[in-house]
């Protein structure tokens, strides 16, 4: 029976219960006393709901804390083992496959590397049959480290470069311009001979709005309603977290134009941010500038080269030209913040992604001062330029939170497989005259 507004009592239930374990989850351990003024719901409602979810293994006690001249409280926690989520980061280098328990403790990860397949600032054709290869690989691997039956996943996430449209014929179709995917139907090719049963979900997002996920979730953007994070590696890109938006939106901020008939970029375009401001592009400039980066070296070493040569460990005086391109890669990268503030006005901005952790604290403060320089007074009063906290991990781990999420909001209740589509009745009453 719906309300006047529409909801059904299976839906105040499913609220209940996702209220519940949202914040046993983040805030937990938890007594049902403390739950009542956290989630808003009656002392019954919170009884009956713990219950429920402890009735099928989503919950447990976790000890007791003694209470005002009464008995103790009982403690509740999620249970770690109610559930497993697959995050898998098509990285630009490699495709990283990792297993979480529903506490997001890893319990297997599988590396595939992908060789270098282009020069620079043209678009990379990555074979679609070798990403979901690894992908589907990898997976199998995970499972097996684990001993895990594929029926108990929750979902699979996958962080990808570029634009991800949903459709009701194909699922998600992947825009990558600069790998040189053109409406990639990732999710049907990866159901096609997928060792994972159909109650198992495939949730495929920009790996900029899944850094921004854990980020969100579990490091330096915890609390904030208004954020930007920012994935540094290869390319750039962003995600975008408002109080309208609070799961977070995948912006192309990467193409932003800041320089007009500047440098090619490997989407086709001249003078997008990206042609400056990525790691690839960095190492580019280096070399033309006359920097030497090691000779057949992945662009993590080659990047570790260039900040040893600007910056040197043993005091000898710094490489000008590597100190040069740093400190210009700095300012065009705080000029592209700088639009990110005036356009967002976000409390938080964090730079995640392995080649701004690499290049760390480092390059914050000239960042920030450049940031500074090019944002308007107001907003940028208001802002803090930060370092993500969960490492070179973030983009796997924000990918395996979307299945979670999923979990949460349909109040901790796994997918069932659909029912048979039956025939019309007068396709029936046919048959059963023939029989």
């Amino acid at each position: 029976m719906a309300g006047r507004n529409g909801r059904t009592v299976r839906d105040l239930r499913r609220g209940n219960r996702t209220a519940v374990l949202q914040r046993l989850y983040f805030d937990g351990p938890l007594s049902r006393f403390e739950l009542g003024p956290a989630t808003g719901l009656s002392s019954g409602s919170v009884s009956n709901v713990v219950a429920e979810l402890i009735a099928d293994g989503l919950v447990e006690e976790a000890g007791s804390v003694g209470s005002d001249g009464g008995r103790p409280r009982t403690l509740l926690r999620v249970a770690r083992e109610s559930g497993h989520m697959i995050g898998v980061d098509v990285g630009e280098t490699r495709v990283r496959v990792e297993l979480f328990d529903l506490t997001l403790t890893e319990l297997a990860r599988a590396d595939r590397p992908l060789a270098p397949q282009r020069p620079a600032a043209t678009a990379q054709r990555y074979d679609v049959d070798v990403i979901t290869g690894h992908i589907r690989d990898g997976i199998a691997e995970v499972l097996a480290a684990a001993g895990l039956p594929p029926e108990r996943l929750l979902g699979v996430g996958i962080g990808v470069p570029g634009i991800v449209e949903r459709t009701e014929d194909r699922g998600a179709v992947v825009h990558g311009q600069t790998i040189g995917w053109d409406a990639v139907p990732l999710e049907s090719l990866l159901r096609e001979a997928s060792p994972l049963p159909g109650t198992v979900p495939y949730f495929i997002d920009n790996g900029a709005r899944t850094l921004g996920q854990a980020e969100m979730w579990f490091g330096a953007g915890r609390g904030a309603g208004n954020a930007v994070v920012v994935l540094f590696g290869s390319g750039v890109g962003a995600c975008v977290v408002t109080p309208e938006v609070d799961r977070g939106r995948a912006v192309e901020w990467g193409h932003l134009t800041v320089r007009v008939r500047g440098r090619r970029c490997r989407c086709g375009a001249l003078g997008c941010l990206e042609a400056y401001a990525g790691a690839e592009s960095l190492l580019a400039r280096w070399r033309e500038a006359g920097g030497r980066p090691p000779a057949d070296a992945d662009e993590e070493t080659a990047l570790s080269a260039l900040l040893a040569a600007a910056y040197p460990p043993d005091g000898t005086p710094a490489d000008p030209v590597a100190l040069a391109v740093l400190e210009e890669t700095a300012e065009y990268l705080g000029a592209g913040l700088s639009d990110l503030i005036n356009l967002f006005q976000p409390e938080r901005i964090l730079i995640g992604g392995w080649a701004g952790l690499q290049l760390g604290a480092r390059f914050l403060p000239a960042v920030r001062r450049h940031a500074a320089a090019y944002a308007l007074r107001h907003p940028v009063r208001k802002v803090t330029v930060d370092l993500g906290r969960l490492g070179p991990d973030a983009v796997t781990v924000g990918a395996a939170i979307l299945p979670l999420a999923d979990f949460f909001a349909r109040g901790g209740r796994r997918l069932e497989p659909e029912p048979p589509a039956r025939r019309p009745a007068w396709q029936e009453a046919l048959a059963e005259r023939r029989a």
